[in-house]
């Protein structure tokens, strides 16, 4: 009997470790299924430039593993029980369970609202591409003068505020930074950073806790009032609670606890990856929610994966955090490395030079993602397909 791998998600990381492990498994011996909600790649990088009206490649799943192996079932995953090592799916033809041998936990985060009161019923965030969508919409119906606050100072905010401003010139932006704008960031950049804002014409509040969202204004606790026809929150981020309901290990804020292998502290047939994995840093330091994050925990866990199941040694990949590359529109950018600690060196690059940066590691992450094998030998992926072809259910999606 084949191996069973189910990776939940199709991300930026699931989608590489889907597409790496069918490269280096056998299809004879292994089938692997990935489960994700929508039929499209979120190139969840880019989703700010979705909303501020631009359009971004949304490549088909289903083009994506073709050939390669992968089976896809389109399918919102609505419950996972490691005990009997099923997923619970719901989907058009109502869904079901899916048996697996591994599990890879992708399934990424969501926007956080903190309980702050009025975020759900009038915010928009950028975390997803429906609620980026909705966002879009909204922008697009504002006319001269419209007024959108951007609630958070962390990269999505300021690269949001920036695209809005760069984007719809007509549009009075303005940015709510909890404490100073750019504080994680070294002291050049946080110049360079407050040019732009003062350049696209950005208004900044600065050391401003927002306590309520209401239709039209937000409301500071100082007692600052402002007023709102689009408010964009992007104050943090969170997980599901999926891993939780499942009795897996979590971390506080319900991030999947992984060994330096990115499997389960408690349950050894799991493993998670990118946001999903509350995962220690070569640094010995939890690493941050990121794209960069999840290259390096995707990797780590299909080595292990593959060293469990051909019986080899389990290699070992860096787990490190290098920097930040911040687009502030399409023209102007900030690549700011940290050090060990994590704080941020002195020097920076800025301008063009980094927007072009970033939209190179944009560029290669839509190509690694679109092409998950690298390019697997055409006798394989006639192999794979046939492999697929096989197997597949009325209920599902293949590839």
């Amino acid at each position: 009997m084949k191996h069973r791998i189910v990776v939940l998600g199709a991300g930026y990381a699931g989608a590489f470790v889907a597409g790496t492990l069918a490269r280096r498994l056998s299809p004879e011996d292994t089938e692997i299924t990935v489960v994700n909600a929508e039929p499209d790649f979120v190139q969840r990088l880019r989703l700010h430039q979705l909303a501020a009206g631009q359009e971004i490649e949304a490549p088909k799943l289903a083009d994506v593993f073709a050939g390669t192996g992968v089976g896809l079932r389109l399918a919102r995953v609505t419950a996972v029980d490691p005990e009997r090592q099923v997923v619970v799916v719901a989907d058009a033809s109502g869904g079901g369970e899916l048996g697996y041998d591994t599990l890879v936990h992708a399934l990424g985060s969501r926007g956080d609202d903190h309980g702050v009161p009025g975020v759900a019923e009038y915010a928009f965030d950028v975390a997803a591409r429906p609620s980026a969508l909705r966002l879009r919409e909204r922008l697009a119906g504002l006319g001269d003068g419209g007024r959108v606050v951007v609630v958070g100072d962390g990269l999505t905010g300021i690269e949001s505020a920036t695209e809005i401003a760069e984007s719809r010139p007509d549009l009075s932006v303005a940015l709510v930074a909890r404490g100073e704008l750019g504080a994680r960031l070294s002291a050049g950049a946080r110049g360079h950073l407050r040019r732009a804002c003062e350049r696209l014409g950005i208004t900044v509040r600065e050391h401003a806790e927002v306590e309520a969202v209401e239709a039209a204004r937000v409301l500071c606790a100082d007692g600052t009032v402002l007023a709102s026809d689009a408010t964009v929150w992007t104050a943090g981020f969170a997980v599901d609670t999926l891993a939780t309901a499942a009795g897996l290990e979590v971390a506080e804020n319900g991030r999947i606890v992984v060994d330096r292998t990115m499997r389960s502290v408690s349950h050894p047939n799991v493993y998670a990856v990118g946001d999903s994995a509350y995962a220690v840093g070569d640094n010995g330091r939890p690493l941050p929610m990121s794209c960069a994050s999840a290259g390096y925990t995707g990797r780590q866990a299909t080595d292990a994966i593959v060293g469990r199941l051909t019986g080899r040694a389990v290699v070992t990949s860096k787990l490190e955090y290098l920097g930040n590359h911040i687009s502030l529109g399409r023209r102007d950018g900030i690549l700011q490395m940290v050090d060990g600690e994590g704080r941020a060196k002195p020097k920076y690059v800025g301008g063009l030079r980094a927007a072009r940066i970033k939209a190179g590691i944009v560029r290669m992450s839509l190509w690694a993602t679109s092409h998950p094998t690298f390019c697997l030998p055409r006798r394989r992926r006639r192999l794979a397909t046939g492999t697929v072809a096989a197997s597949a259910e009325p209920a599902a999606a293949t590839a």
